[in-house]
């Protein structure tokens, strides 16, 4: 068999970015009917045998597979990760085959939805949709002034498609403390976390098809502050208690 296009992408905790970037690539096989279903996922997937994919979406760190009828939820949890046109050990979650290519999904949750999109999704959520609305990002915070910062920043409720690598650079970039409140952010400060949620969202995904995201980090990962030289501190904050790096210095608490 001939594919026409070859790609491999791995994500662990997958940002919206991310989602955004498998979309792309997948679009070579919208269209298309779906010759061939594998997969060890319990529920009926062989329904999409034969079926015409009319689109794929992405909705924050989930991937949407659009039937006429029906639409399949992948979200990549900690481990997932897909192949597109080339197999890895182990059998996928989910295979669909085409004419000219396969797209598997491994160690990941599907999920089938039956309802309209629209009738599931807040697109105004998603930080990297044409439908991104910062006015309301900015009134479901205000509605929650007791939330940390670095807890509102992986709410996908409020930012669809934040993860932990954008919290903490947003954080940094803004100079706000993780353990803030935001409740006790000066109105300008909340205007730049919303705001800077939605920028450095696309600089990720400028980064990361450039295969350089690493290289721009100044907070994710790292042990000295570029800015003051002091130490980054790393440590399991919020109620999700992922890790957020920052420096005590330079990012102001407010509380």
């Amino acid at each position: 068999m001939a594919f026409f296009w070859y790609a491999f992408y791995k994500s662990f905790m997958p940002e919206g970015p991310s989602i955004v970037i498998l979309k792309e690539l997948a679009v070579p096989f919208a269209g298309q009917k779906v010759t061939r279903v594998s997969g060890n996922s319990t529920l009926p997937i062989d329904r999409a045998k034969g079926k015409k994919i009319i689109d794929f979406k992405s909705w924050g760190k989930h991937f949407l597979i659009c039937f006429k009828e029906f639409t399949i939820r992948i979200h990549f949890l900690l481990f997932g990760s897909y192949r597109i046109n080339e197999e890895k050990e182990g059998t996928p979650r989910l295979g669909l085959s085409f004419k000219n290519g396969f797209i598997n999904f491994y160690a990941c949750s599907v999920k089938i939805i039956e309802e309209p999109l629209d009738e599931v999704y807040d697109w105004s959520a998603d930080v990297m949709s044409d439908n991104w609305d910062p006015k309301a990002a900015k009134k479901k915070l205000k509605k929650t002034p007791a939330m940390l910062a670095c807890d509102a920043l992986l709410n996908q409720d409020i930012f669809s498609g934040s993860g932990n690598i954008i919290k903490n650079e947003v954080l940094y970039r803004i100079q706000v403390h993780p353990l803030s409140t935001i409740g006790k952010l000066p109105p300008k400060k909340l205007t730049e976390l919303v705001n800077e949620t939605r920028t450095y969202s696309f600089d990720f995904l400028k980064w990361k098809k450039a295969f350089v995201l690493k290289k721009h980090w100044l907070a994710h990962t790292k042990k000295t502050c570029p800015r003051c030289k002091g130490p980054i501190h790393k440590e399991y904050l919020g109620i999700t208690r992922r890790r957020s790096f920052f420096c005590p210095v330079c990012q102001k608490l407010y509380e």
